[in-house]
């Protein structure tokens, strides 16, 4: 179960506990989170706030089965210091991205509470599956203090599943952000016959590794030098048998095309893409996620149908 490695970053583990009917991941990001949060000038409080988001969008996005689908974390709070925060997770692919008023955010504190960053906000967790074609989403709102917490909440009250999830981030020597989590859960249902947890008054199972895992320290789970397997014998290194899933490697993955985008303005009539462009005839595009620059030159669509 040891794993060797010197540094253990941008990977997600999975594992389960038979005996306590239990299931989980770790996960730790490091040149993959410091990509993403390059592309823009992020201050100290939303780049750990992205981090975090990052984290559990790639312990949520590795429960897709297969890898197929995509997994989509949203938070939006309009009028809020941070009023959109999304990230999504590809087949091991993480991108994403803050919009936030910084004048107001300078009034806050260091470590000010995602209430306080999202007041009035939701968070929207959306499962697209590419092979049955089927979206699941569930919305709790962000009144929790983390994250982290939101996402507990969903699970509970989404599908009534009782969860755990711890989520860390620490700088390297270099000053580099690194983010950690862990991901667990009580089975909904384990062996043949067992009832579901929502209608038992309580369940001693779950209730054993939870306490285990809420040991666990953000230093830990953020600490490259530990391997993610290391991280789960820790904890339960006394339980009868721990099962190793397998690791998924993760990789900063932005979606933005130059065709694609083509493909988008090439819809609009001629006088509003005349309207998008510059004095040279150039419609610059952005990417919200990786802030690539896509100019476009009006001449180009001269060709293609409105």
């Amino acid at each position: 179960m040891i794993n060797t490695a010197p540094t253990d970053l941008d990977r997600v583990a999975g594992f389960t506990i038979p005996s306590r009917h239990a299931r989980g991941r770790v996960a730790r990001l490091g040149p993959v989170l410091d990509r993403i949060l390059s592309a823009h000038a992020y201050p100290p409080v939303i780049e750990k706030l992205l981090a975090e988001a990052l984290t559990l969008t790639a312990l949520l996005g590795a429960t897709l089965k297969g890898g197929q689908g995509q997994m989509t974390l949203q938070a939006q709070a309009p009028g809020a210091i941070v009023n959109l925060l999304v990230c999504d997770y590809k087949d091991g692919e993480l991108r994403g991205y803050v919009q936030f008023d910084a004048e107001r955010l300078s009034q806050l504190g260091k470590n000010p509470t995602l209430n306080a960053l999202c007041a009035k906000g939701y968070l929207a967790v959306t499962f697209d599956q590419v092979t049955t074609k089927e979206r699941y989403q569930g919305i709790v709102p962000l009144d929790a203090r983390s994250i982290g917490a939101a996402a507990e909440q969903y699970f509970l009250q989404s599908e009534q599943i009782p969860s755990l999830i711890r989520l860390g981030t620490r700088r390297d020597a270099q000053g580099k952000l690194i983010a950690g989590g862990l991901f667990l859960q009580h089975l909904p249902e384990g062996e043949v016959g067992r009832e579901r947890l929502h209608v038992r008054l309580d369940h001693p199972e779950w209730q054993h590794v939870e306490a285990l895992a809420t040991t666990m320290g953000a230093d830990e789970l953020a600490d490259a030098g530990i391997p993610l397997e290391n991280l789960v014998w820790r904890l339960f290194n006394e339980e009868p048998e721990v099962r190793l899933m397998g690791g998924t490697e993760l990789t900063r993955g932005c979606r933005c095309d130059a065709a694609y985008i083509s493909q988008v303005l090439a819809k609009f009539p001629a006088e509003e893409r005349a309207e998008m462009a510059d004095e040279d005839g150039v419609i610059s595009v952005d990417c919200a996620f990786c802030s690539t620059k896509f100019p476009l030159k009006l001449t180009d669509f001269v060709s293609q149908p409105l």
